[in-house]
């Protein structure tokens, strides 16, 4: 009978602070998740300070938490997982120190994940016959990566923004527009009371890479010279041309690759239009892949079931393990 594997997973790259134990890299048995969104509302946007102090304050608690509603002990625990980057880099520093407190004083291997592999790692939780090979869409706030995932641990990148992730044009646009943050949701919910009719400048660029700089700038421009526009039609306008430029490279890049199955991960990934406009696919034959909506934006099931395959490999870092804010997948 082959044992369980039980993983202890952390998430501390922004301002989630988050903590999963999850059973063979798929199963979740807890997902605690406090989310310091109320806390940064007021200011726009994330401040990094603000986030590193809450992720110390939570921690604990969420891990206690995220024990006891697993219905496991300590010293049940296999392999502990925790977010080593992308991401602030104080508040990563929090996370990765509570893990290696806890690796050290358990006795337990400690696996340092990455952020980006834990987002495409979420649809292994949603969708347990999900195997690789299959291409991913990554778009968050920091990401929009084109990603060809050959194994669990072997990952390809063919495409890639050359300036904005596609989060970050949603933030700064309901910004611009007086939505607020986090931009996203609410972008979305506003595109849905509107008609897509205001044209938009296509940015076009050779190859499989992507750029939001050109729409980001056009619309901004659009509100400063006419803050009377229809809010909902410059919302739904801009969803229609970032799928379209979504869509269309994720098609190049599947047909050059011959791959049928598509993923997509991340904050971004959780949009309803997008998530509409995928699906469609499949009446050209591809199988969608996408997570449920909570393991969309930052939590630590999905760096638990990445930390699961990096285990399962004989990855295991040590306790000079560190913080690396730009870390590339």
């Amino acid at each position: 009978m082959i044992k369980d594997i039980i993983t202890l997973g952390i998430e501390s790259s922004c301002d989630e602070t988050s903590v999963a134990v999850v059973k063979n890299g798929r199963e979740v048995l807890s997902n605690i998740i406090n989310s310091q969104i109320k806390i940064h509302e007021k200011f726009g946007g994330v401040v990094p300070e603000i986030a590193s102090r809450n992720h110390i304050e939570a921690i604990s608690g969420v891990t206690e938490e995220a024990i006891k509603e697993a219905g496991i002990t300590y010293k049940d625990i296999d392999n502990i997982a925790c977010t080593y980057g992308p991401g602030l880099v104080g508040a990563l520093l929090v996370g990765v120190s509570y893990a290696k407190g806890l690796s050290y004083a358990l006795n337990k291997p400690l696996t340092g994940t990455n952020h980006i592999e834990g987002h495409i790692a979420a649809n292994y939780i949603t969708h347990k016959d999900l195997k690789p090979p299959f291409l991913c869409l990554i778009i968050s706030g920091g990401h929009t990566h084109l990603v060809y995932i050959q194994d669990y641990n072997k990952f390809d990148i063919i495409g890639k923004t050359r300036d904005d992730a596609i989060g970050e044009a949603f933030d700064k646009i309901a910004r611009v527009i007086g939505l607020g943050y986090p931009g996203g949701p609410k972008v979305d919910r506003l595109a849905r009371e509107g008609e897509p009719n205001i044209d938009l400048p296509k940015t076009h660029i050779e190859g499989l890479d992507f750029s939001f700089s050109g729409v980001k700038t056009a619309i901004i421009n659009l509100h400063h010279k006419n803050p009377d526009v229809n809010k909902a039609n410059l919302c739904a306008s801009f969803e229609k041309y970032v799928t379209d430029t979504l869509l269309e490279n994720t098609l190049k890049a599947a047909k050059q690759l011959k791959v049928k199955k598509i993923a997509l991960a991340g904050g971004v990934s959780a949009n309803s239009y997008i998530r509409e406009e995928f699906i469609k696919l499949e009446n050209k034959g591809y199988k969608i892949y996408y997570p449920e909506p909570i393991l969309c934006t930052d939590n630590a099931a999905m760096i638990a079931s990445a930390g699961y395959y990096r285990y399962m490999s004989g990855t295991i870092s040590n306790l000079e393990l560190n913080a690396i804010p730009n870390l590339k997948i």
